[in-house]
């Protein structure tokens, strides 16, 4: 299998601290072979503020890591900046946006098993011409996909949870939502369970949009208009799934026992209950795109950068799961 490519994320905020750190515990944390795209001199400076041994080698090729991986970090390319933790500038910008195109080119041509994004600062990417919402919609784009098929979840030891609507204001959210949207992205996300997840017969348990999942109508009718007409589309299809559940009692312990993934209906309704029990190991992967990308489930931290704070295990739960996506997808042919 190649090794997985990372993306350096904005070298002001907290990706390069946790990137040298992953590399640092490779072994203790079983990460397939990886190298990082660009920023040499900001990986070294990490290094130093993590009181890390780190050696950096240089490479060509990506065919060149497994060689080099248990003795070095490898790093493709020669672009880099001058290092200013928590300063995020266009310079900065450039390096990340330069190290996400070049990583995204070798998983394209196949050079690279995954990509593993480390985190971004979207005004800055956007001043230097990133016209995208999230990285999420980028991927679908160079992929050749519309954007609503590449479906971002989060997925960590406790729960894995997927947000059918994202980057919107939580009065757009009723709007947004079809019958249409929940089949489609259901799909998407019991299909990838089985193909990246290994899970042959995927239980999936869908939120209701309003409290108590809208008691019967009296607290909205987006459950029995939309999302239960779903539902039951699915259940003909042969799909194991249920709802809508009301949210506040989706994921306590003995709920998320009985299913794989929980459909919610908008961003916060997701990330909420993900972040409160997996923060420090939880994953944003994109389900639906013919690559395999993931990223840690946190922001750039630039108040933290360069003080040697920062919990790398997000990062490395990120390549972790990088790799054993990319491992069941090639298993699968």
């Amino acid at each position: 299998m190649a090794p997985l490519a990372v993306s350096i994320g904005d070298p002001a905020g907290i990706g390069p601290e946790i990137i040298v750190e992953s590399w640092a515990r490779r072994s203790e944390a079983g990460l397939a072979p990886f190298f990082v795209v660009g920023g040499k001199g900001v990986l070294e400076a990490a290094a130093r503020s993590r009181r890390l041994a780190l050696d950096i080698a240089l490479i060509d090729d990506p065919a060149e890591v497994p060689g080099l991986f248990g003795r070095a970090l490898p790093v493709l390319g020669r672009e880099d900046v001058a290092v200013h933790p928590g300063q995020p500038d266009e310079m900065g910008a450039a390096l990340a946006l330069q190290s996400l195109a070049e990583a995204t080119r070798c998983v394209l041509l196949g050079t690279a098993s995954a990509i593993v994004t480390a985190p971004i600062a979207k005004a800055q990417l956007a001043a230097v011409g990133f016209e995208h919402p999230g990285q999420t919609e980028f991927f679908a784009e160079v992929c050749g996909m519309e954007a609503d098929q590449a479906v971002m979840m989060l997925a960590g030891p406790s729960l894995r949870a997927v947000p059918l609507t994202v980057h919107c204001a939580l009065s757009e959210v009723s709007g947004r939502l079809s019958q249409q949207l929940i089949e489609r992205r259901a799909r998407i996300v019991a299909r990838a369970l089985a193909t990246d997840f290994g899970i042959a017969a995927p239980r999936l348990a869908v939120c209701g949009l309003n409290p108590h999942a809208g008691e019967g109508g009296r607290f909205g009718n987006e459950e029995a208009r939309i999302i239960a007409p779903a539902i039951e589309t699915l259940r003909g299809e042969g799909f194991d799934i249920t709802g809508p559940h009301p949210a506040d009692a989706l994921f306590t312990p003995r709920a998320r026992q009985t299913y794989d993934a929980a459909l919610a209906m908008y961003h916060d309704q997701a990330l909420v209950p993900l972040k409160a029990l997996d923060f420090d190991e939880g994953v944003n992967v994109t389900l639906g795109l013919p690559i395999v990308r993931t990223s840690p489930d946190h922001g750039t931290a630039f108040d933290i950068a360069g003080k040697g704070l920062a919990d790398p295990g997000a990062m490395i739960a990120a390549i972790r799961m990088a790799g054993q996506i990319a491992a069941n997808r090639s298993a699968h042919g």
